[in-house]
């Protein structure tokens, strides 16, 4: 059974940072309903789900992502490139260390868990405003003994690799090649994003059922058309934050 790490969201999420988009109202009630309802999808889906502590404080707390790579042999905990984000780390480590050895991203390398697209033994890592060179050389390093091939992967116009790419079937990506070259992927099927949907990249796979935003629906018919299962969310309050929905659970 896979496990879903989540944490509440903050009451000062409307604070958020932000970076490609202009701010937004963000109806934090709203946002935690929807929330709720992401949960009841990673339960239904077959998740044991655990919880990280509530950080009142920390506005983008909610993206509990971005703490962590969780692989089969050894759990990542990252080191945020937003110096407003590096006071979450450690609450997400003391629940990881329960299931995985433990290996840290040291400064002066950053890295964002939303950077980090994993395809079987190829780790994709998004050069970023958050993630740096520095930490895939570390992540090199320290998955080497285990045979991953850690690469970099330069991105234009977008937060995160997984804004750009994600995958939606064990042969399938779903990807804006505005936001990175989709050549980077040819050993994968490829299922573009509509052009009036820029931000619909990101999906999250659990099984065969692919978790995405109702509020992409041309980019859903997309993934309907190509025979993917998909299990639709209202995600319009992390969007607004720059989020997506791979961002507010870390599944391993």
């Amino acid at each position: 059974m896979p496990t879903a790490l989540l944490r509440p969201v903050s009451p000062r999420m409307a604070e958020c940072e932000l970076t490609h988009f202009e701010r937004q109202p963000i109806d934090v009630a709203l946002a935690e309903k929807q929330h709720q309802d992401y949960e009841d999808a990673l339960r239904y889906l077959g998740c044991e789900i655990v919880h990280a502590p509530a950080l009142p404080d920390f506005p983008d707390s909610v993206f509990v992502e971005d703490c962590a790579v969780v692989l089969d042999e050894i759990a990542i905990i990252t080191l945020p490139g937003a110096d407003s984000r590096k006071g979450e780390i450690d609450s997400v480590a003391t629940v990881l260390e329960k299931y995985r050895p433990l290996h840290r991203i040291e400064a002066p390398g950053v890295l964002d868990g939303g950077d980090v697209l994993r395809l079987g033994k190829k780790i994709f890592v998004g050069l970023s405003s958050r993630s740096n060179a520095e930490a895939v050389r570390q992540m090199q390093n320290v998955l080497k003994p285990f045979d991953y091939e850690v690469i970099g992967v330069h991105l234009t116009g977008c937060l995160h690799l997984k804004s750009a790419v994600t995958q939606v079937s064990i042969d399938t990506l779903l990807l804006n090649s505005e936001w990175v070259d989709a050549n980077l992927f040819s050993n994968y099927k490829i299922i573009e994003t509509h052009s009036d949907e820029p931000g619909a990249a990101n999906a999250l796979l659990l099984g065969d059922t692919v978790i995405f935003p109702l509020d992409f629906p041309q980019t859903a018919l997309r993934l309907l058309e190509a025979g993917m299962d998909i299990y639709l969310v209202d995600n319009s309050e992390v969007i607004k934050a720059e989020g997506g929905v791979t961002c507010c659970s870390v599944v391993f």
